[in-house]
């Protein structure tokens, strides 16, 4: 890839970033992480070397990734696995299906709860909870190559919303507040995900067992890695500059031909989990 065609596509993946969250970064301090009143926001038109992709417009310009990650020695993340420290957070542990019909075709989902249980989880509780029915793709980017479709903001499936898609995520009715989970990524040959942090800062140098290839699912969030929520990227691409940076939880196993021709504001007419629901657990 020339240097060019590397600047435009990086300028492509600011994209990814939520909105908002630059005036509303978290304090470190917080507990509760996934609690963090940041607002989600999807993917930009623009992006920058090394941006991830989050629901935003606002360019951001993180760490610069390698486009061909170095294989190192398998990492212990024992340590840094903090499954546990996520009790309230929906999880699924094992494999689940998950079909969304756009434009009157089904789009057939293969989500991984192995190796990504919290964002598999959280991303079937609110299939399951119908939160994604009618909801618009608000970001869609092609040129000058295929990147991402982006989408869940609930503000979406009003049609008269007039303000900035991208923006929001899923309130919990439960407790009325929005729910935020953290960033997860399993490194290869690792026996847990990574929480909380891209690869390259936990110092990881192995690629992420979930990688960026073409139908890749994965959550888009804001430059604090704990802002995902509900919003979700299909990749149009092999995208690997992505890779260790946003968490992959599964891949499109059909319907990648209907995913190709989303454009921006189509609907998700429905979306339905056909397996694995009794894999799911609730949060305590």
């Amino acid at each position: 890839m020339n240097i060019s065609r590397w600047l435009i596509l990086s300028m492509a993946i600011c994209s990814l970033y939520i909105v908002g969250c630059e005036e509303q970064q978290p304090n470190s301090s917080t507990t509760n992480r996934t609690q963090v009143e940041t607002t989600s926001t999807p993917l930009s038109t623009t992006t920058t070397l090394n941006a991830t992709p989050s629901p935003s417009g606002s360019v951001k310009t993180p760490t610069s990734p390698s486009t061909s990650p170095t294989i190192s020695p398998v990492p212990n993340t024992t340590g840094n696995s903090k499954l546990n420290q996520f009790p309230n957070l929906p999880r699924l542990l094992g494999k689940a299906t998950v079909v969304m019909k756009v434009n009157g075709s089904p789009i057939t989902i293969e989500l991984d709860g192995d190796k990504a249980p919290i964002s598999v989880g959280n991303f079937v509780d609110l299939v399951k909870r119908g939160f994604y029915n009618g909801v618009s793709f608000h970001r869609v980017v092609r040129q000058p190559e295929p990147f991402v479709v982006q989408g869940g903001d609930p503000n979406s499936k009003n049609p008269n919303y007039k303000g900035q898609l991208g923006t929001s995520g899923f309130e919990d009715p439960a407790t009325g507040k929005p729910r935020y989970i953290p960033l997860e990524i399993q490194p290869q040959g690792a026996k847990s995900p990574v929480y909380s942090q891209i690869l390259t800062e936990a110092g990881i140098a192995v690629p992420p067992e979930l990688q960026h290839k073409r139908g890749a699912v994965a959550m888009a969030r804001s430059a604090f890695p704990d802002s995902a929520s509900s919003q979700f990227y299909f990749a149009l691409a092999d995208l690997s500059f992505l890779d260790g940076n946003y968490a992959v939880f599964g891949y499109v196993t059909s319907g990648m031909d209907v995913v190709d021709k989303i454009k921006q504001g189509d609907r998700i007419e429905s979306a339905e989990v056909t397996k694995g629901l009794e894999n799911l657990k609730s949060g305590q």
